[in-house]
């Protein structure tokens, strides 16, 4: 599938000159350790012992009767340390870095995951690390960013463009052009410049292949139906390598609809059809921008989608009909989570219920003797703000203004300068 960085016409590596040696460098070692069974082994050795892995899969019981249609599974990649699948490419990158003898370490998040699983891989490994964020994530995302914090990074909230993921990602490429010599970039998503697609879902790839196996095992054949979450595709591209030779399996990626269609309402670049073939960020793929280029504004209620392209693995997966694109909106996540939490006392975050949403739809209409796997790619402690504010919680709003008025008895200097 891929030749020279391409998978067919989407991927590449447009980047500037001066990167051309630092990204031959990253190849270079990302290709010697993969042929390296010993790196592999050293791999799953880490995650094994600090990550939770394996990480189960849970059948869904009231979920599967509340439907009444397939049996539902779920891939719990919210076990994983640090709460999400993040720590499957992070830790990848880290033992990498250290391979190629770098101090540094670099990274972009939206939702903060990203972010906290390079800050944890940081302090594992003794590098010095700075997490790039846009302001507006920073502000939503506040739990996260403290325990970055915490770990040792440098936070810096990006105020460019839409002050959003993209926008973040821009902003970590500088950094990396002045510091190349001893930093690492460590891409949180299957995108950017080649290897990093690639590289990224290989790490990632250790999703598949414990799901495949574990429904084997379980089940006692593999599920007609898959589903994940798409922003950049890192966690799709994770649950759907297990299965790209099995071609009665269905792969479903699910976008963020946002409020609906419309440039600058959602961040479905597959599953819509407002996004076009492009470059930009040192890659070739589906981009929300307008006719000279210009990427547009996205929207999602959760913060880790709304990125304004798409892998070039998954965006050929889209060309070839391999996988099927499908969005969910703002208000449906919401509910989809909250069933999801009421039913199994699981707690997706808002960006793995994109999936939850589409995997009810298909199951309700699907034979009892049929299975779907749901990728549950995070947990919500992350967006509980965010979710207590979409459900309108009322006993959340007076938890929020209590302790706004204690802060202000103690600290009435803030207040009276109207910093609280």
């Amino acid at each position: 599938m891929k030749h020279s960085g391409y998978f067919n016409q989407f991927g590449g590596a447009f980047i500037p000159e001066i990167l051309v040696p630092t990204f031959d460098q990253l190849e270079a070692a990302y290709l010697e350790a993969k042929a390296d069974p010993a790196f592999w082994a050293e791999y799953k050795q880490l995650m094994s012992t600090y990550s939770c892995r394996a990480t189960p899969i849970t059948y869904a019981e009231n979920l599967t009767h509340h439907f009444g249609g397939a049996q539902i599974y779920i891939k719990r990649e919210d076990l994983n340390h640090t709460g999400a699948h993040k720590a499957n490419n992070v830790m990848g990158q880290g033992l990498l870095t250290r391979r190629m003898g770098k101090k540094r370490v670099i990274a972009e998040t939206g939702a903060g995951q990203h972010g906290v699983a390079t800050a944890t891989m940081a302090a594992k490994f003794g590098f010095d690390c700075t997490i790039y964020m846009g302001a507006v994530d920073v502000e939503r995302q506040r739990p996260n960013v403290f325990w970055m914090e915490q770990m040792g990074a440098e936070v810096v909230a990006v105020e460019d463009g839409s002050r959003t993921l993209k926008d973040a990602i821009n902003e970590a490429f500088r950094d990396w052009v002045t510091n190349m010599d001893d930093t690492h970039y460590a891409l949180g998503t299957a995108c950017g410049p080649y290897p990093f697609p690639e590289m990224v879902s290989w790490f990632q790839s250790i999703i598949g292949t414990e799901a495949r196996q574990q429904m084997l095992e379980r089940v006692g054949k593999l599920p007609d139906r898959v589903y994940a979450c798409v922003g950049g595709g890192s966690n799709a591209m994770g649950l759907f390598s297990g299965f790209l030779d099995d071609p009665e399996v269905e792969l479903v990626g699910v976008e963020a609809g946002g409020r609906g269609s419309g440039i600058g309402e959602h961040a479905a670049r597959l599953a819509y059809d407002d996004a076009s073939v492009g470059v930009a960020q040192g890659y070739k793929t589906y981009f929300l921008q307008n006719r000279d280029g210009q990427m547009q504004d996205t929207h999602s209620v959760s913060a880790g989608l709304d990125y304004v392209g798409v892998s070039p693995i998954l965006a050929d997966m889209h060309e070839t009909g391999r996988a099927r694109f499908e969005a969910a909106t703002d208000a449906e996540v919401v509910e989809a989570m909250k069933l999801t939490v009421q039913k199994e006392g699981l707690i997706p975050a808002l960006e793995s219920s994109h999936a939850f949403v589409q995997a009810f739809k298909d199951a309700a209409d699907m034979h009892s003797d049929q299975v779907i796997l749901i990728n549950q790619s995070g947990r919500a402690d992350k967006d509980i703000f965010t979710v207590a504010d979409a459900i309108d919680d009322p006993k959340w709003k007076q938890f929020i203004i209590a302790k706004a008025d204690e802060y202000k008895k103690a600290n009435p200097e803030l207040a009276i300068a109207g910093g609280v």
